[in-house]
């Protein structure tokens, strides 16, 4: 039999590209129809590995793309936001989550890919409403995904009648690990799983390939998916680097284990085909469910192992920024709301140190230019942003028990206390666009701009850190220090603001320098009200006293 192998490849290559672009718009269109709220769900559902485990079948349900949801973990555990056991659970489910685009496949629609665009694109183009252009999206997604499918297994089908291709089917049938090699190597070059398993399953409905040879290329699909979080972990943190080399050994671990005991598996998916009168793609799909269930039901057991196992491999500290509170514990607020609001007083405490320290790694970013201190800055200026949701959470359920006066001034104080707080976070963020600015524009300061920004900051830095303090001791006489510093902040804004008038008249330097430069130096101004807001609640509560 001749093959038109320019026919073959450009069939094969374009169904992939309309497929890959199917699985996009589909997972797209449905995360829009959900609402953005898939980092909110892997942040707030994930206390436990089992809940972890729920949440990453859910998120991955919802983008059709188990990397998509490792890579968002990636960044969870990265950011501060997750624990390596919470990022495991999420792991597992993605797995899992993942299975559910074979199971589409599965099911026998491709004869309606062509109509089933054509209501996408109908209700894309001709609605306004974007809960109806997010469901055109997902549905013009599902379209492609079974046109781009048809087209590759049109281009597949003579591969069938190919002596190598049948010598290479006949070898992954007798070696099972060439199998598992050939479906990793595919996938990290495709970069998505479901794209090859879509391809297999094709290639078994064609009858070009036996479901002895098919089931451990399946299982070297589920490894060569995990090459996109190790990809995302690259230049992140120790934490990060860790979620993703446990992606690896579960599915490296599950992988050995279904091979030993491959017979039974296929046996099992056999029966399976037979009892449940399946077709080839439904098979597939089942033989990719029943292997990441089971596999994260034998290894749910073990997370604490994996954990221990990855930090052994990876050494280093976890988090650079430690992102969830420490102190709010719910059970104060039943037994005493002095206790409750102490409690909340020591996160709001453990929030200034963290802003003081935030602002630091701004200013070391100013004068070193290296991205890594402006990076922690900015998981700092997170952190600030999820401390400020909690604490104030916890100051709201504290206002529904009976407090006493002074109780009821000092839960005042504390809500505003770290409304400015967060606030720090949000100017010192500014002052980093603006250096990103600068560097990315080339914009130069002069000498003397650069010692009046340093020497502002310098001053800035420690009355932050001054006013947190006097917040810890309830110390009045750091407080009036704070006071006193917040005057020559105010003072060097006023005398740098005429300075740099003066050298932008004289021509030393340019507009847009002049706009980096004025810019930072009221975000520092603004800084140094916000500590005076700090150090007058304290005075307030020591006059109260």
């Amino acid at each position: 039999m001749d093959i038109d192998i320019q026919k073959l490849i450009f069939e094969f290559l374009g169904g992939l590209g309309i497929f890959l672009l199917g699985i996009k718009y589909m997972g797209e269109g449905l995360q829009k129809s959900a609402g953005d709220r898939l980092r909110d769900i892997l942040d707030r559902f994930t206390s436990n590995p089992f809940l972890g485990v729920l949440a990453g079948i859910v998120v991955t349900a919802l983008i059709q793309s188990s990397s998509g949801t490792t890579v968002l973990t990636v960044g969870l555990v990265n950011a501060g936001f997750m624990t390596l056991r919470q990022a495991i659970g999420v792991i597992m489910g993605a797995n899992i989550g993942t299975t559910i685009t074979a199971f589409i496949i599965g099911i026998d629609v491709g004869e309606y890919a062509l109509p089933i665009l054509a209501v996408g694109c109908f209700l894309l183009f001709f609605f306004k409403n974007k809960k109806v252009t997010a469901l055109g999206q997902a549905l013009f997604g599902l379209g492609a995904l079974f046109f781009g499918l048809e087209l590759m297994g049109t281009a597949m089908s003579p591969l069938r009648e190919l002596q190598s291709f049948q010598k290479l089917t006949l070898d992954m049938s007798n070696n099972p690990i060439l199998g598992v090699v050939v479906g990793t190597m595919f996938t990290l070059l495709v970069q998505s799983s479901s794209a090859t398993i879509g391809i297999l399953q094709s290639l078994y409905a064609q009858q070009a390939i036996e479901l002895k040879a098919a089931i451990p290329v399946l299982f070297g699909d589920n490894i060569g998916t995990t090459i996109t979080a190790i990809l995302a972990s690259i230049g992140a943190s120790v934490a990060a680097k860790r979620t993703a080399l446990t992606h690896v050994l579960f599915n490296v671990i599950g992988s050995a284990i279904f091979l030993i005991f491959l017979g039974w598996f296929t046996k099992y998916i056999i029966y399976l085909q037979a009892h449940l009168g399946l077709n080839p793609e439904m098979t597939l799909a089942f033989a990719h469910g029943s292997f990441n269930v089971a596999n994260t039901l034998i290894q749910f057991s073990f997370i604490g192992t994996l954990a221990w196992i990855v930090t052994k491999l990876v050494p280093g500290q976890d988090a650079i920024v430690e992102h969830n509170p420490k102190h709010l514990d719910p059970i104060f607020i039943e037994r005493s709301c002095t206790l409750a609001l102490d409690q909340a007083k020591a996160e709001i405490i453990r929030m200034g140190e963290l802003a003081s320290a935030g602002l630091k790694k701004c200013n070391d970013y100013l004068i070193t230019h290296q991205k890594k201190n402006a990076e922690i800055a900015l998981q700092t200026e997170a952190a600030l942003n999820n401390l400020d949701r909690k604490i104030t959470d916890y100051l709201i359920q504290i206002s529904g028990k009976s407090m006493s006066e002074t109780e009821s001034m000092l839960h005042t104080s504390l809500m505003d206390t770290v409304r400015d707080i967060e606030r720090i976070g949000d100017h010192y963020e500014n002052i980093i666009e603006l250096i990103d600015y600068q560097i990315s524009n080339k914009v130069i300061l002069t000498q003397q701009a650069q010692e009046d920004i340093n020497n502002m900051f310098d001053l800035t830095m420690m009355t932050v850190k001054q006013a947190v303090k006097s917040l810890e001791n309830v110390d009045s006489k750091l407080a009036l220090s704070v006071i006193q510093k917040e005057d020559e902040i105010d003072k060097m804004e006023r005398v740098y603001r005429k300075k740099h008038i003066i050298r932008l008249n004289e021509g030393k330097c340019n507009p847009a320098s002049g706009i980096v430069f004025v810019d930072i130096i009221s975000n520092l101004e603004r800084i140094g009200d916000h500590a005076v807001n700090i150090a007058e609640e304290v005075l307030g509560k020591v006059n109260h006293l």
